[in-house]
């Protein structure tokens, strides 16, 4: 199954990790998840999803990724996951999108059918949840756009704060678990958990 060329998949994958850089290692994005950095196992999934146009939003650190992946810098990545959402947003626009459907590059157990189902349902704004939780990806359509952020580290949680009748919540399999700490990594690495 792929999904409308007029919608394109965007994983950000641009912010310092913090919490796992402070703890003395490298970037969690970098970091090995049984036995392949922590992004290909976010890349995969959204590639298996089957997007026409797929882009990884960078800052902090450079990552490598498949041909026929566009890459776009954020420059402005430390001043919080809004810069990256518009930086997403002011290539949609000139690749003439008509919606967008964002995940997160920290969640590897977030599944190619949760982008899929994301993609295809309706309405302005389409939310996965996990267990009736709210969680990513998201789709924003382009009659929102001019909604969203550009500063902070809020991203689309602003605009589904304030319209909340625009949001289409979206069941979904998978897990949004993601890796934030050493900690994270470790559990996750185990042999006995599984998300």
């Amino acid at each position: 199954m792929t999904v409308s060329p007029a919608i394109g998949g965007v994983l950000l994958a641009a912010g310092g990790g913090s919490r796992f850089t402070g703890a003395g290692q490298g970037h969690k994005l970098t970091a090995t998840l049984r036995g392949r950095p922590v992004v290909e196992w976010s890349l995969e999934q959204l590639l298996r999803a089957g997007f026409d146009d797929v882009v990884v939003v960078t800052g902090a650190v450079d990552l490598r990724v498949p041909d026929g992946v566009a890459t776009v810098h954020n420059p402005r990545w430390a001043e919080g996951q809004a810069t990256s959402l518009a930086v997403a947003i002011d290539r949609a626009r000139q690749r003439e999108l008509q919606a967008v459907v964002v995940g997160l590059a920290d969640q590897p157990f977030v599944l190619a059918e949760a982008w899929q189902a994301v993609a295809e349902a309706p309405g302005a704004i389409a939310v996965a949840t996990y267990d009736g939780r709210r969680g990513n990806p998201v789709k924003l359509d382009a009659s929102i756009w001019d909604l969203l952020p550009v500063e902070g580290d809020a991203g689309a949680r602003v605009v589904i704060g304030m319209r909340p009748e625009l949001v289409t919540e979206v069941a979904c399999a998978g897990s949004p678990a993601d890796i934030d700490t050493p900690e994270d990594l470790r559990r996750w690495n185990s042999p006995t958990t599984s998300p």
